[in-house]
């Protein structure tokens, strides 16, 4: 059934006639003591608030749309939110309908599509705004049957009063309804989830053919009469600019209409276009080949000398010194000292592109003192407050519209690509210009995921346990794109390190510093994939100093199933959610691993050149394990089975629970075996996905098996929901390094795995 496209929302455009209900939610939320701590969506910037005032219009015709205030990259967010509403609403799935929400501040609340969090964050309010219109129609029908409420009950898409028998459908009810006040919180009543149709069971994709058809919009599909066409020249090294330029021959290809330079901005840039010089044109392939004849002289600046080999010996220097202190637990340096035996090891993961199958693109246009954009972007409220400020003008006569977004990963959060359209409309007089990113551009100019050194040092007791951990992060940071910065933010060690929940006595962690040299930024899972690989490959490392097996040995190491308040190891983050209704349940880490283990058959004989292997993550509020199956045969990798269990909660949607962990199996392959970013001179080396490899067909495992593992009360919605996007990654590298080893003895703890093998 076809779909409807993308919508810019307005009171407008949902009336669409007199007749229809348009209703903004928006329930008070009890007012907070001054003394407590905000948490989850409460604690989002801005004065964001978990209950967004989110458009729900029912139609004359009973069509029911929804409007999604979060960025759709294939994670089927839009399908989630719509089910959610669509459910304690009554509503028939097929006469449900998705618009996609402008970036708007307040109305929306917060947009950033990040974190693993939009149905974490807003399960809740989207079953309220549900409520909210279902009780409207109850009432409007009992007031125009002279009933009591009461006696009134809403059936699939429509209105019943059983006493007589009598019925209204969502259309007949929208103009009755729109008459009548929004009930607060003490006039909503959720149902009870034995009532629930969609929510725990999946639908398909609300705009599955739309997008396998072309119906749909995504950032490089926008058009717009009078655009023109914009590719751009950027510094090749982080920092750089335009030491001289001959634009003669650009300008005498056919269709190029003019070259404008773009000022560099200063270092550190944030979300700041890197400067360079655009060719505008009225078709992007003269602008590609204009860009092409340009004579550009760069100055590099002060990173001229990046170099990833030398950077990487710098990164070992630094976490084989002492760091910052940033969670000790005993006296793990005396421990380790009087242990029987001591273990130690370094793990390095290079830079990571997020490389999106749909690069970074946007239109623009700006005019008569307003702007408004066009663009596959992850944070939209971001976008249109740096456009604001780039732009010198109010807020309010900003208007960022949200396409489809071709992938993200974290990428699409910084506006930098949507600030360089709107800087070169502005340069040609308010025509709309389209800037459009190719591949080389994405992978020469992202924000990059941080290269890191990951040493690890344990001391075993006389049995093989770990008495004593010490652990040395050494990676730029995110926080060095804002600001001078060579230490990790408390969020990144909040992932996997400060958190680590291993039964062990003597714990210290250390964060050495790291200068950055490039752009650093989001990239799914972000510091958890460093952590994990090192934990998980170490804690396999130490099962065979004690002779024990990977699997029995994790769960010893993990310990008794106990809750465990994050903060009292150290962690001061996790993931925004407070500690107490979210603790490490190292039990629910043991379901995980023994669900993986026993789906591949953990133990059974394997052939030669085969092994087995195993790895678990904890990761915005939620539990994953894997285990994988590898053959090695000629220094080449293969990956025939891989079996993943996650323990998230309540799940909404299995459906996107089980397409998320699949997605995250193949990136995560990609990621062990060939993906790398390096650099030389300042510039990053790689130019395609001839040579930035991300996983093939060919490495494509013949079986995922995704093991969805449901907790005390999660049926019955009973517990708070964790986060499904980003924590299956994480322990993907580890698994398949792991049983790498078990299938030739070679330890890797180097990634990617690319030629180590071959002899």
């Amino acid at each position: 059934m076809s779909r409807l496209p993308i919508l810019n929302v307005s009171r407008r455009g949902f009336l669409g006639g007199a007749g229809a209900l348009v209703l903004a939610v928006s329930l008070p939320v009890p007012a907070m003591a001054m003394e407590d701590q905000p948490f989850g969506a409460d604690a989002m910037p801005n004065g964001w608030r978990d209950d967004p005032e989110l458009f729900v219009s029912i139609g004359e015709d009973g069509i029911v749309t929804v409007t999604v205030h979060r960025s759709e990259m294939g994670q089927g967010v839009r399908t989630s939110i719509a089910m959610i509403i669509a459910d304690e609403l009554g509503a028939e799935w097929e006469q449900v309908r998705v618009a996609q929400a402008p970036g708007d501040e307040p109305r929306f609340g917060n947009q950033d599509t990040d974190g693993s969090r939009s149905i974490r964050h807003f399960f809740m309010p989207m079953r309220r705004a549900g409520a909210a219109a279902r009780t409207m129609l109850e009432q409007a029908a009992a007031n125009e049957w002279g009933v009591p409420v009461e006696e009134v009950r809403t059936d699939v898409h429509v209105v019943r009063h059983e006493g007589s028998g009598q019925s209204m459908g969502f259309g007949e009810l929208a103009a009755l309804a729109a008459a009548l006040e929004v009930p607060d919180r003490d006039g909503v009543r959720l149902k009870d989830p034995s009532e629930f149709r969609y929510i725990g069971t999946g639908v398909g994709l609300i705009d599955n053919q739309d997008i396998t058809t072309g119906n749909t919009t995504f950032g490089i599909d926008v058009r717009m009469d009078g655009m023109l066409y914009a590719v751009i020249a950027r510094p090749p090294v982080y920092g750089g600019r335009v030491a001289s330029l001959d634009d003669s021959a650009a300008l005498e290809i056919p269709g190029v209409e003019r070259v404008v330079q773009i000022d560099p901005p200063e270092i550190p840039s944030a979300f700041a276009p890197l400067g360079g010089v655009a060719v505008i044109a009225r078709n992007t392939w003269a602008a590609m080949q204009g860009r092409q004849a340009l004579q550009i002289e760069w100055e590099d600046g002060p990173n001229a000398g990046y170099d990833s080999e030398a950077f990487r010996q710098e990164l070992e220097t630094a976490a084989r010194g002492e760091g910052k202190l940033v969670r000790n637990q005993g006296d793990a340096m005396q421990a380790l000292a009087d242990a029987a035996t001591r273990v130690e090891a370094e793990y390095y993961i290079p830079h990571l592109a997020q490389a999106p199958m749909e690069p970074p693109a946007a239109v623009a246009r700006v005019a008569d003192g307003r702007c408004e954009v066009w663009g596959c972007v992850q944070a939209p409220q971001v976008t249109r407050l740096r456009l604001a400020e780039r732009l010198g003008l109010e807020y309010e006569d900003v208007t960022v519209n949200v396409t489809l977004l071709g992938g993200g990963f974290g990428r699409k959060s910084k506006p930098d690509f949507v600030l360089e359209a709107a800087i070169l409309s502005e340069a040609m007089g308010g025509q709309p210009v389209k800037v459009t990113w190719t591949r080389e551009d994405d992978l020469h100019h992202s924000y990059f995921h941080t290269v890191s050194v990951e040493r690890l040092e344990a001391g075993l007791d006389e049995e093989g346990r770990p008495v004593a951990w010490l652990h040395r992060t050494a990676a730029p940071t995110i926080g060095s794109i804002f600001a001078p910065a060579a230490e990790k933010l408390p969020f990144e060690l909040g992932m996997g390190l400060t958190n680590m929940p291993l039964d062990i006595p003597n714990v210290r962690a250390e964060n050495p510093q790291a200068q950055a040299h490039t752009r650093i930024g989001w990239y799914r899972s972000v510091s958890n994939i460093p952590h994990a690989f090192a934990i998980q490959s170490f804690i396999a490392e130490l099962a065979e100093a004690a002779g024990r097996d990977p699997k029995d040995y994790l769960l010893d190491v993990i310990g008794p199933p106990r809750l465990i308040n994050p903060v009292e190891l150290g962690d001061v983050w996790n993931y925004g959610e407070n500690p107490e209704n979210y603790p490490i349940d190292t039990g629910r880490m043991r379901r995980v691993i023994e669900a993986a283990a026993d789906g591949i058959g953990w133990g059974r004989e394997m052939p030669a050149g085969s092994g087995l292997g195993i790895a678990a993550h904890y990761s915005f509020v939620s539990y994953v394990a894997v285990a994988c199956e590898v053959q090695v045969e000629d220094g080449g990798v293969r990956i025939p089975r891989v079996d993943i269990a996650i323990d998230c909660g309540p799940q909404v949607n299995p459906d996107r629970v089980r397409s998320q962990m699949e997605g995250a199996v193949i990136m995560g392959i990609g990621q062990a075996l060939t993906s790398e970013i390096t650099f030389a001179e300042g510039r990053v080396v790689q130019e395609n996905f001839y040579d930035y490899i991300i996983a093939r067909m060919e490495d494509a495992p013949r079986e995922i098996n995704v093991h969805l593992v449901l907790p005390e009360g999660a049926e019955n919605f009973d517990m708070p929901l964790g986060g499904v996007g980003e924590p299956g990654l994480p322990p993907v590298v580890p698994a398949i390094t792991n049983a790498v080893f078990a299938a030739t003895g070679t330890r890797i703890r180097r990634l990617p795995i690319a030629d180590q093998l071959r002899t």
